[in-house]
């Protein structure tokens, strides 16, 4: 089997057109029950120029009209040129909203060099390479509340049922937002329902990457395709079926299994809001 596992026959989850259409409505009147319950009329969105930003902005501007919606885009010197141009065209060109471009760099690198014992990059050490990523991303997501906060207006959050449920997101960075519009999707369905809507083709079949640090793929993160992520979850962790009968139903081995399982379980804390200990009395 290959480095990135590929399932033989992956599970399919595809949602027929009906279905598509009423999970776009679901949304679009999800959006705006949000604005009409937090008092405002207006929502920020952080654009990356892949299909999860692009499918939210697209549904927010169904929802609410592109006078409405404000995008961002943060590029950092790790994001591909090509996906922040593709995320100016979705903001200029595609939806026609009111965009501002202001990278993160300068900003991360003043972290950095406050802080005592880190020299810049590029950096050998794992650790540190991940700790400067997700400082990206929540450099990102104090730079999409300021602008909220000024406009009087609700953070648009990006994230699907698949990188949420193996924790695959940034605490208090692009997990940082005030509702995932697209929360219940898995990948798969994000791209089909972007195909329904209009987005174009490019965007809608781009390789998906966090972009956290250079050459950085989902895939290669996560080990294996989306696909297959997408079946095990459905059938083994929002589904009953055991490793080994999910791993023979999709044709993988069932210690794949055994990884998205222990990845749900070790990322619960991020989809919880910060414990304290119970009341004494």
């Amino acid at each position: 089997m290959s480095e990135i596992a590929k399932a033989e026959r992956p599970l399919d989850l595809s949602l027929s057109e009906a279905e598509l259409a009423a999970v776009r409505e679901h949304v679009t009147s999800f959006v705006r029950a949000q604005t009409d319950a937090a008092g405002v009329d207006d929502v920020v969105i952080g654009l990356s120029g892949g299909i999860d930003s692009t499918l939210t902005a697209h549904l927010a501007v169904e929802a609410l009209g592109r006078e409405s919606v404000y995008g961002l885009v943060m590029p950092s010197e790790v994001n591909r040129a090509e996906n922040m141009s593709d995320a100016e065209r979705v903001a200029a060109e595609l939806l026609e909203i009111d965009y501002d471009v202001v990278g993160v760099e300068p900003i991360v690198d003043e972290i950095l060099a406050l802080t005592p014992g880190v020299d810049p990059g590029p950096y050998d050490d794992e650790t540190l390479q991940t700790a400067v990523g997700n400082c990206r991303a929540r450099v990102r997501a104090v730079l999409t509340y300021f602008a909220a906060n000024r406009m009087g207006a609700l953070v648009l959050g990006t994230g699907n049922r698949s990188e949420a449920l193996v924790g695959y997101f940034t605490k208090y960075g692009d997990g940082a937002v005030d509702c995932h519009p697209i929360a219940n999707l898995y990948k798969a369905q994000v791209r089909q329902l972007a195909a329904h809507v209009g987005i174009p083709e490019d965007i809608v079949e781009k390789p998906a990457s966090a972009e956290l640090w250079a050459d950085q793929t989902d895939a290669g993160e996560l080990g294996m395709d989306y696909d297959t992520l997408d079946s095990i979850l459905a059938l083994h962790v929002d589904g009953h079926l055991s490793p080994a009968a999910t791993a023979r139903t999709i044709g993988v081995e069932a210690s794949l299994v055994d990884r998205v399982r222990d990845m749900y379980e070790r990322s619960e804390h991020k989809r919880q809001v910060p414990p304290g200990p119970k009341p004494l009395f």
